[in-house]
């Protein structure tokens, strides 16, 4: 997860830039299997953001909200946790509204 975050902190957060994480999201749970449920579950998030915004405007309040969100979101996970952990990583995301 950490080659993700990487490429999201240093992106625009406009919706160009949360459509192309949902492409690596999707290459990043086929090359790393382990981690597909966690791929899933961001993906589903930022799906549902990108569909509420697209062909709208999109304040950029709210886009600078969203981003910050999701970067700090990224950075807490550890793909290398205790099972525990990364449950609780996923219950988190979960609760995780980008809108």
């Amino acid at each position: 997860m950490d080659e993700l975050y990487f490429w999201l902190s240093g992106q625009h957060p406009g919706l160009k830039t949360f459509k192309a994480l949902q492409l690596k999201l999707l290459q990043h749970a086929a090359d790393h299997p382990e981690q597909r449920a966690m791929c899933r579950l961001l993906h589903g998030i930022v799906g549902s953001y990108v569909e509420e915004f697209d062909e709208a405007p999109l304040p950029s309040a709210i886009a600078d909200r969203a981003y910050q969100r999701l970067v700090r979101s990224l950075a807490e996970l550890d793909s290398a946790a205790e099972p525990a952990r990364q449950l609780g990583d996923l219950n988190r995301l979960a609760e995780l509204n980008l809108a």
